[in-house]
């Protein structure tokens, strides 16, 4: 059986940093691009970041584009967020998945989620 497992969220404030981390079981990710998405209440989930296999290319939507940084371990099967100067607005739980053919930035190109983790910024 395939998993993902996120961790890494909490409570910070705002201007902090914080890392998360997603663990792959079952699966292999080195022949994967993975992505984060986040949900925060009442809303749809959203596109974050992504990389490509190769660790070639990333990918990130505009709200976090020079704060979030994404990357990956393939010798432990694990993706990482860094997130900086987190705001409020960042306040969602986050997941991190296997991406299928499709575009990177849509989520249903995506067929295997983690838990997700909660990510929570005070002002």
């Amino acid at each position: 059986q395939v998993q993902l497992v996120e961790s890494g969220g909490g409570l910070v404030q705002a201007g902090d940093s914080l890392r998360l981390s997603c663990v792959a079981f079952g699966r292999q990710i080195d022949g994967y691009t993975m992505g984060w998405f986040r949900q925060a209440p009442g809303k749809e989930r959203e596109f974050v970041a992504a990389i490509d296999f190769g660790s070639v290319s990333t990918f990130y939507s505009d709200f976090v584009k020079g704060r979030f940084l994404v990357s990956r371990d393939n010798t432990k099967n694990t993706v990482y967020l860094q997130m900086n100067s987190l705001q409020p607005d960042d306040t969602a739980v986050y997941y991190c998945a296997f991406a299928g053919r499709g575009r990177i930035m849509v989520k249903s190109t995506y067929d295997i989620w983690g838990q997700g983790t909660q990510v929570t910024v005070s002002s």
